[in-house]
């Protein structure tokens, strides 16, 4: 028969190699990596598992989503490699086998692929006692082949690294025997070979050693110290050997989980029953209490459902005398919805452009610890996005835009993503997500008026601002950045460049010249508005410049003329009643408006009070009867002055000579031409110029009419008199808009003939087509007033 150190080597070969067998199956559905693997150590070809070609790995952006960061993928190489150094005990604890799950993430177009890490047990920790000293207290009659279990050692290391073999030194009394506890525990058993003698040895003192099935392999040890008692022949027995409770992972700390009982037949001290956990396993020590005087069972320490789903816990009772019992009491863990669902955002775009049709967001995933209807999540986004979730692989959502987006109606957006999960009460989780919209030039310019209308006053100074335009654009940077410009003008033949200016970045228009209202009232142009985008868009606005008058001319005196020359005399008889209109004041102004209304005023005559000019028409009338007193030559300064501001104005001198009739030859004035002689120089030279060009035309239509009337005039005559209806030439009539001159009048032309020369006498309106009052010289007149 083999002893037990011939057994264990072979024992351990078999256990190797079953070891290696598990791990090879394991490597046909994932990847196997040991424990405490160094950084940077290669666990496979992700690129070559998935049939990729490496480039692809980059273009397809692949990424490896675990949790802890254990694991890197190399996309140059496409190798899997360890990030930092695997604990498996620190991963998993004492479950086994030790599985991780990772996924690799393939962003375009989007696959997930998911795998399994095994990670593999390592021999690094060495089996330890929960007590470096355990104590038994054994009957002195106590049978060979009795049973005293004793306390385990605890690994760390699963499998064949954990705790395979117990062995006692000396074996003078007892052996060891290794037992296969519920869970895969091997815990030691003390087996009396022969009976003990109280008197002979009342103490033994053994040396425990637990040795694992590492290579090389390691081992604790703990001392049993063994008191030899008087007899007792009863043991304690529970009522029940196992106990099955659940209990609610959110129970408070002090709860009671289960009451464990047994009973001893003994009496006295060997009849009286103490409770204690049989193994010292460190979980349930620091979970729970045992009260060894009544059994109880409490919560020391909070459950956790994620991490252990349930807990198995021997209990040993003991009587006074030494001799124990076992019983199991298995705890389940009931889960509660105590964990919110946690989301993680695999790719994020926080900017996209607007008018973009539907694009991808966000790309997350979506999990909860919690099981069954506490782990199922419901994702959501609140209602006034535009936006909308879309169910990928497996857990993953995508978020993404319904339509093109528009920056001028929102620039931004605060998306707020809610995973609830469906336990009682729910549990949710929000995740902020701000996605901004960037601008697109789509907005042309906008006018904030189709139409401008601008004033300038004329005789304006160069480069002088008459106004501006203004554009906006909803656009943003230089998709906004407005610029203005002069369109060609619709009349080619406006000087529109040289009439005005605009400032290309704030749209202020200037007049570039002095502008005449006589010369150009008004003229209009378009303007343009640009923006800076690519490609630019842009539009236009109409400007309409309106010239103001400006009181710059003075009234001009078309009759009398004022040339210089021998003055004009006004011939009145005597016998000529009040009203009787001696001559009128014809005079234009070139200006507009009120600055063209024109008034007259006499300012002074040889004899005040015997004539009077009418303030609107300008016309001359004797203010009252004519006597033999009165003198027979007049002279009358009269003023015309228009209504301007301020106003302007310009004189005039009529000559008028009394006759008993006309049968009086009339002669020039002396006085008279010394008057014309000292009148204004500049206002002579304008007479010369406009009475020359008209009485060309004038003296050949009296001397036509001369001719042909002279055999009906009178033998006191020597030429001779006619009525003809003239005008003044058609540039004259209405020249400033005030209608001075819109009605016809008929003038009494005299052509005196005593001197041998056609001299012009006088001109008077009389009354068109009516005959002439009994002495020939009353007059009636039409006329308009300014």
């Amino acid at each position: 028969m083999e002893t037990e150190e011939e057994r264990f080597p072979t024992l351990r070969q078999v256990l190797l190699l079953f070891v290696l067998l598990a791990q090879t199956c394991a490597e046909r559905e994932g990847y196997t990596v040991a424990e405490e693997t160094e950084n940077g150590f290669f666990v496979a070809n992700i690129a070559k598992d998935l049939g990729l070609e490496i480039k692809e790995l980059s273009l397809r952006r692949a990424r490896v989503i675990f949790n802890n960061k254990h694991l890197q993928l190399n996309l140059q190489t496409g190798d899997l490699q360890v990030n930092e150094k695997l604990d498996r005990e620190e991963l998993c604890g004492p479950t086994e086998p030790c599985v991780l799950q990772f996924q690799v993430l393939l962003e375009e177009p989007l696959e997930v692929y998911r795998f399994k890490l095994w990670v593999s047990d390592i021999n690094d920790n060495s089996p330890v006692f929960p007590k470096v000293e355990m104590i038994l207290k054994i009957m002195e009659n106590a049978l060979p082949g009795t049973v005293f279990p004793l306390k385990n050692a605890q690994d760390m290391d699963v499998g064949i690294n954990n705790v395979q073999n117990y062995a006692i030194y000396p074996k003078s009394h007892f052996h060891v025997l290794t037992r296969n506890g519920s869970e895969g525990r091997k815990y030691p058993v003390l087996v009396l070979d022969r009976a003990l003698d109280r008197e002979e040895q009342p103490e033994l003192r053994l040396t425990l050693t637990a040795v694992d099935g590492g290579a090389p392999p390691k081992s604790g040890t703990a001392l049993v110290l063994i008191h030899v008692l008087d007899i007792n022949d009863n043991a304690p027995e529970f009522v029940q050997p196992l106990y099955r409770v659940q209990i609610l992972e959110d129970s408070p700390l002090g709860t009671l989980v289960v009451t464990v009982s047994a009973r001893d037949l003994d009496m006295g001290i060997n009849g009286e029953v103490f409770y204690s956990f049989f193994y010292g396993d460190e979980d349930i020590t620091k979970t729970f209490a045992l009260n060894e005087l009544t059994g109880e069972i409490k919560i020391i320490k909070k459950l956790d459902f994620e991490k252990i789903v349930s807990y198995e816990v021997d209990v040993k009772a003991s009587d006074g005398a030494g001799l124990s019992g076992k019983c199991t009491v298995i705890i389940q863990v009931l889960d509660i919805n105590d964990n919110a669902p946690e989301l993680t955002v695999a790719s994020l775009t926080s900017s996209i452009p607007e008018n973009s049709p539907e694009t991808t967001i966000a790309l997350f995933s979506v999990q909860d610890p919690d099981s069954g209807e506490n782990g199922r999540v419901v994702c959501s986004i609140q209602e006034d996005v535009p936006f909308m979730l879309k169910p990928s692989v497996e857990n993953f959502y995508k978020l993404v835009t319904e339509g093109p987006l528009d920056r001028e109606n929102q620039a931004e957006y605060n998306i707020s993503i809610t995973v609830t999960d469906l336990g009682t009460p729910r549990l949710n989780t929000q995740h902020n997500i701000t996605v901004l919209v960037s601008d697109v030039n789509d907005n042309a310019p906008a006018f904030t008026q189709t139409s401008y209308t601008l004033f300038v006053r004329e005789n304006n100074s160069p480069a002088l601002h008459i106004g501006s335009v203004s554009a906006t654009d909803t656009d943003a940077g230089a998709n906004a950045q407005v610029t203005y410009s002069l369109l060609p003008p619709r009349d080619p033949s406006l000087p529109l460049a040289s009439l005005v200016s605009i400032n290309a970045d704030n749209g202020h228009l200037f007049a570039l010249r002095a502008l005449d209202f006589e010369a150009l009232q008004a003229f209009e142009f378009l303007v343009g508005a640009t923006d800076r985008g690519a490609p630019a868009l842009s539009s236009q606005a109409l400007v309409r410049v309106q010239v103001l008058d400006a009181n710059d001319n003075s009234p001009f005196v078309l009759y009398p003329p004022q040339n210089g020359s021998a003055p004009c005399t006004e011939l009145v008889p005597r016998a000529a009643e009040p009203g009787y209109l001696v001559s009128k004041v014809v005079a234009v102004d070139g200006d507009s408006g009120q600055n063209a209304w024109l008034s007259y005023q006499l300012l002074k005559a040889t004899e005040p009070g015997l004539f009077g000019v009418w303030a609107h028409n300008g016309e001359v009338r004797t203010a009252r009867l004519l006597s033999e007193r009165d003198a027979a030559k007049h002279r009358l300064l009269l003023l015309v002055k228009d209504n301007g501001e301020p106003p302007r104005s310009a004189s005039v001198t009529l000559h008028v000579l009394l006759v008993d009739g006309f049968s009086q030859p009339y002669l020039p004035l002396p006085e008279a031409a010394a008057d014309a002689a000292q009148a204004d120089p500049l206002t002579v030279y304008l007479v010369i110029a406009l009475a020359s060009v008209s009485s060309l035309f004038l003296f050949s239509v009296l001397a036509f009419i001369a001719v042909r009337l002279c055999r009906r005039s009178r033998a006191a005559w020597v030429g001779g008199c006619s009525v003809s209806e003239g005008h003044f030439p058609g540039h004259l009539v209405d020249f400033s808009g005030t209608r001075t001159l819109s009605q016809s009048y008929q003038y009494e032309v005299c052509l005196s003939g005593g001197s041998g020369t056609s001299e012009f006498k006088f001109l008077k309106s009389v009354a068109s087509n009516h005959p002439e009052s009994m002495n020939g010289v009353r007059e009636q007149s039409n006329f308009v007033n300014g």
